[in-house]
């Protein structure tokens, strides 16, 4: 069982690092994905190149559970690219783990992809009608397959070709023997950003990869830019032309790091803060303390407390070191689910008003349970939840794994109705309008699992079948 079943509802998507020009470039790339492991924690893969040919080691688990020193020695080159999985196309299975490699007529090519192709039916099915045998159920095969079979151009043509008959969200990043190149969706929906380390260009998914070695941020990857980088230096190309911009806003709310800046280098932490700021003007109740739901719900709960006065404390602690599996005991263990991650502080919760902290409720589950054990176990006088982002009604389809529409409890209840669910004294979630006053140029965000407004069309009557797996 992955460790995020234990808790969370919503899932992580996948981290991305790539890097071009450093005789390190394996070692480096294994420490930015080591800092981008809370994207996915199901599997990791990375790939190298020496010039001439590439190299490649991946498995299911942690980062520092597949790579040691002997592993990365086998990753030879100046070129490297690395990928943390959590699933949302394709099962949970060591093939489906990228970087996904392959070889065709122009040399080697290795892929290592963010986010999720929305018309993955029409492709495959056309390319295995066309011959195409396929080793993964992984969508991102799909566009090695694009790149091969292309027949005009070089690489970069055949690139650029195979991008633009694909359709969804993506943040990629390619390699071959002697160049990396990055790609971005037209819409941007998944951050990506260029860094620079001495004389080595660097590209990842969050700049939290760049602190950890060193590495200073340039700049974002455009929407429907294609950078090339080799011993040239670096090239950009514009593949798409100009959409509306619709950046995921549930990177803010819980998926990047806090000490991450994406999106035009906007700070997580600070956008945090300022929804808590705005949910304390909104939903204010008397109560006498403010603690988070940890770990995303801390910079939120810091911002409630801060406008609204109120202390903040860490009523709950969570258990950072619960491995991949655990033996669960055969007699019942109330509320064993959660306190597996969380524990609540007694002394800090007896007798209290307690103001809970979370960035959503999913299906409700969690939430209940949470607010149960502060009452029974932390014995608290009142619990008022309070959710820093708007009810979510809608699933996404753009790369994060979330439940279908008839499993999100908002998409089909009243908030009065999921409060007396919860068994919460009160319930308060972010307005969407207030989710807009704190997100800079919110126009250009997609907002579709608030709102169900979704920036890529489809087929309406494929919403309805469209599942992501976990």
């Amino acid at each position: 069982m992955n460790e995020n079943n234990l808790f969370f509802d919503i899932h992580e998507e996948c981290g991305i690092f790539g890097i071009f020009g450093h005789p390190e470039a394996a070692n480096l790339t294994y420490l930015g994905l080591y800092a981008l492991q809370h994207r996915g924690q199901e599997g990791a893969g990375i790939c190298s190149s020496d010039g001439s040919r590439l190299y490649l080691e991946k498995s299911l688990g942690l980062v520092a559970e597949i790579f040691n020193e002997k592993v990365l020695k086998n990753l030879q080159g100046h070129i490297a690219i690395g990928h943390n999985r959590y699933s949302t196309t394709g099962s949970s299975s060591l093939e489906n783990v990228q970087p996904l490699m392959a070889t065709y007529s122009l040399g080697s090519i290795a892929i290592a992809h963010n986010g999720n192709l929305i018309d993955i039916e029409r492709l495959r099915g056309k390319l295995e009608k066309d011959g195409a045998i396929f080793q993964t159920t992984s969508d991102s095969e799909i566009i090695l397959h694009l790149i091969a079979r292309a027949t005009d151009g070089g690489v970069h043509e055949r690139v650029a070709n195979a991008i633009r008959q694909v359709s969804g969200a993506f943040s990629i990043l390619l390699m071959s023997e002697t160049e990396l190149i990055a790609l971005r969706d037209p819409y941007g929906i998944r951050p990506l950003s260029l860094g620079q380390l001495n004389d080595s260009y660097i590209v990842a998914s969050e700049t939290c990869a760049f602190d950890l070695i060193g590495a200073t941020y340039i700049r974002d990857v455009e929407p429907g830019e294609m950078l090339i980088i080799n011993e040239g230096g670096i090239k950009s190309l514009k593949i798409f032309n100009s959409y509306k911009k619709a950046h995921c806003v549930f990177e803010f709310i819980y998926f990047a790091r806090p000490d991450s800046y994406i999106f035009d280098h906007i700070c997580v932490n600070t956008v945090r803060k300022e929804l808590g700021r705005q949910l304390a003007r909104e939903y204010p109740v008397d109560a006498d303390i403010v603690i988070p739901v940890p770990d995303s719900g801390v910079p939120a709960a810091l911002g409630y407390a801060e406008q609204s006065g109120i202390p903040f404390e860490f009523g709950l602690i969570r258990n950072h070191y619960v491995g991949r599996t655990f033996i669960e005991p055969k007699q019942s263990i109330r509320h064993f689910g959660v306190k597996i991650k969380l524990n609540p502080v007694r002394e800090i919760l007896k007798g209290k008003k307690v103001i809970v902290i979370d960035d959503s409720i999913v299906r409700g589950t969690t939430s209940k349970k949470i607010v149960k054990m502060i009452r029974e176990l932390g014995e608290a006088k009142e619990v008022h939840m309070r959710i820093s982002s708007p009810p979510a009604i809608g699933p996404c389809f753009y790369g994060i794994d979330t439940p279908t529409r008839q499993e999100l409890i908002a998409s089909s209840h009243k908030v009065e109705e999921i409060r007396k669910y919860i068994t919460a004294d009160s319930l308060g979630y972010l307005s969407i309008e207030g989710l807009k006053k704190i997100i800079p140029s919110s126009t250009n965000y997609c907002m579709a699992c608030f709102n169900s407004k979704y920036p890529i069309e489809f087929e309406s009557k494929k919403v309805s079948q469209i599942e992501l797996f976990s």
